[in-house]
């Protein structure tokens, strides 16, 4: 039974989507949430994590804790991005089944799909053609993340009453974004550098690829929402609505948009006057990517804030954020 006493760990409450998971608990008054820095608890150790599971003993665990980046990181840290997603999702589940926990919510991405999935892109196109490869070791790490808690499920479900999922959430940005000037995504990196562009009174701004792709974004504090709603829907309505092979759930917008849409609406709001330059010699990644939400939006959720709002009150944040 869920209530304001059961006990949650927020695994990477630092990151973008932790903390918002840990806002929007504590608006909903849960008061029990354990947090623990990276100092004091390497998600990558699994002796760390099993003495913090065997201590701490969770009723709930949101596994939000993950390296990411965009393009650039991803192509140029490939072996840490890869590493370090299998051993914290691997440590943390492996270690919450051992402890007694029997739910967990892991937190993967839609770069798990394949680069040319049938849009707009259904759970059932996981593992179905070739992943996109600037992204293909985070997508791998991510997949493997999906099958551990659909593995445990299946050997343990019954046994030991596990129930660990699975929410593949779109692009995101918001609160507590990454503004770094090369690991970024693209929300954030367009924000910093058409930003930069501003103050400097630039003439113009050069962002990365033709700007065709069209891409989904959702403010992090509806994804955070949407975490919390799908953790506590009751196991047999989640199971009606999923498969135990294919048992993750799609969290998207419901619309998409190409890059240079988004970068001009970013420039609108940060009222930068200069040109938008695109350099089609750079990467585009996956031309498209816009999920199929249909499971989810019936199971109850639907997102809330709308793509301008959203990026206002990220840079909002951005401005008070420490440079």
């Amino acid at each position: 039974m869920v209530n304001d006493d059961t006990k949650i760990f927020v695994a990477g409450h630092r990151g973008m989507v932790g903390s918002a998971i840990v806002r929007e608990l504590n608006l909903q008054g849960f008061k029990n949430i354990i947090t623990y820095s990276h100092e004091d608890l390497d998600l990558t150790n699994q002796l760390m994590v099993r003495e913090f599971f065997n201590k701490e003993n969770p009723d709930q665990v949101y596994l939000a804790a993950a390296r990411v980046g965009g393009i650039h990181a991803n192509n140029s840290y490939p072996a840490e991005f890869i590493y370090d997603n299998l051993m914290i999702e691997s440590n943390v589940i492996e270690a919450s089944f051992k402890a007694g926990v029997k739910k967990l919510l892991f937190l993967g991405s839609s770069c798990i799909y394949p680069k040319f999935a049938t849009q707009p892109i259904s759970e059932n196109s996981l593992l179905s053609g070739y992943l996109e490869c600037t992204n293909e070791p985070y997508a791998i790490a991510k997949i493997a993340g999906i099958k551990l808690c659909e593995s445990f499920n299946r050997q343990y479900g019954d046994s030991h009453n596990v129930d660990y999922r699975s929410v593949m959430p779109t692009n995101l940005y918001g609160l507590g974004d990454n503004y770094h000037s090369e690991n970024s995504h693209v929300i954030p990196a367009l924000i910093r550098r058409i930003h930069e562009a501003k103050e400097k009174s630039l003439y113009s701004v050069s962002i990365w690829g033709s700007g065709n792709p069209k891409r989904e974004f959702l403010y992090v504090d509806d994804l955070a929402r949407a975490c919390i709603h799908v953790m506590n829907i009751d196991l047999s309505t989640y199971r009606k609505n999923t498969d135990e092979m294919c048992s993750h759930l799609n969290v998207g917008f419901g619309e998409d948009i190409t890059i240079k849409q988004l970068a001009r609406i970013i420039k609108d709001v940060i009222g930068f006057k200069g040109k938008l330059v695109f350099d089609p010699s750079k990467p585009d990644g996956s031309p498209r990517k816009l999920l199929d939400s249909t499971r989810i939006n019936n199971l109850g959720w639907k997102p809330r804030v709308k793509l301008k709002e959203g990026i206002e009150l990220a840079y909002e944040g951005y401005l008070n954020s420490p440079k």
